[in-house]
């Protein structure tokens, strides 16, 4: 098990590795100079070819793109010096370049952000699965009623509509129109800050990421438990004359479970890497809205800082799921 963990790192660093040079390569190679939304911002949008000259030597952008990989690259864990006009700027590792639009360092406007978007994804991966899989359970215990089939279709409908229009509607609802006493107030307040705050302002947001997102649950947690309780041994269990709770969620529910967490995994490290869309709606200051005014602005540093954050948190979310597998699986463990 120790050497397979080895071996998944080695293959996330690889993967790390790759999108940052990827990331890197289109900003090198795109349409134009990543030197000009710095020139246009010093110069008051009169950027002419000879002063874009001049910043794309202060940067390094007419060095070769293997020369400045390998200088973004040193930066990332030893830091390194940045010359933006007359200005010269340390920036210390891990260096992940200077924000062309505010001037500060993108590692630390990262980290400022970083509360909020946890905040926001643990509750909301918290719903999938408190409100998921127990109503998947339960439709697959009673398969085939009436009281199934209106859960099933409930659920297909609201999962059917696409979710930035959910959202935008319990927000101009709940908020601007109804102006409901704890959900109308939406936004992030740090936790030691305001504990009250921080819960009202993320209980609307929490509550769209969970209603929407554990549709796909329930119907993953259903059919599992469908196909898992007409196993052998879930026959055998009923007739030692186990409890029907017992057989349900000691025997049952252990197995059902892996492709529940494999989904699980993805969507939590999704939610990790930016909730682009809740945090627009509902002006939370996170990483997905960071990212997504940084490509708007063309802030190139802030966009690779993000699709590198973004890789990170996959390759993790991607080892914690096959570590959980050998838990929930013991083939898993044995291969």
């Amino acid at each position: 098990m120790f050497a397979y963990i080895i071996k998944r790192i080695l293959a996330g660093v690889v993967v790390i590795v790759l999108v940052s040079m990827a990331v890197f390569a289109l900003f090198w190679y795109g349409p134009s100079s990543p030197a000009r939304p710095i020139c246009l911002q010093e110069t008051g949008n009169r950027c002419t070819a000879e002063r874009l000259a001049n910043y794309e030597e202060q940067l390094g952008y007419n060095n070769s793109i293997v020369s400045e990989y390998g200088t973004y690259v040193k930066g990332v864990f030893v830091g390194r010096e940045i010359q933006i006009g007359n200005t010269t700027i340390d920036c210390t590792a891990p260096c992940l370049g200077i924000s062309q639009r505010t001037r500060g360092l993108v590692w630390d406007e990262l980290i400022e952000r970083l509360p909020a978007t946890i905040s926001l994804a643990a509750g909301g991966a918290a719903l999938y699965l408190l409100l998921g899989v127990p109503i998947g359970v339960a439709a697959a215990r009673r398969r085939g009623t009436t009281a199934d089939k209106v859960l099933v279709s409930s659920f297909l409908f609201v999962s059917s509509v696409p979710y930035y229009l959910f959202a935008l509607l319990a927000w101009l609802y709940f908020t601007l129109i109804w102006d409901v006493p704890i959900l109308g107030s939406s936004g992030y307040t740090p936790l030691l800050e305001n504990p009250g705050k921080w819960f009202t302002g993320l209980l609307l947001p929490w509550l769209c990421l969970g209603i929407f997102g554990c549709t796909q649950y329930t119907r993953y947690t259903r059919g599992a438990m469908v196909e898992t309780l007409s196993e052998d041994y879930i026959r055998t269990a009923k007739a030692k004359g186990l409890s029907a709770s017992t057989v349900v969620y000691k025997h049952g529910l252990r197995s059902a479970l892996v492709p529940v967490v494999t989904i699980f995994g993805i969507d939590l490290g999704v939610l990790l890497a930016g909730t682009l869309f809740t945090e627009r709606i509902f002006e939370i200051q996170g990483i997905g809205l960071w990212g997504l005014r940084a490509v708007y602005q063309l802030d190139l540093p802030v966009v690779s800082a993000t699709a590198l954050f973004g890789a990170i948190i996959m390759v993790i979310s991607n080892l914690l799921v096959d570590i959980v597998y050998s838990a929930l699986d013991p083939r898993v463990r044995l291969s």
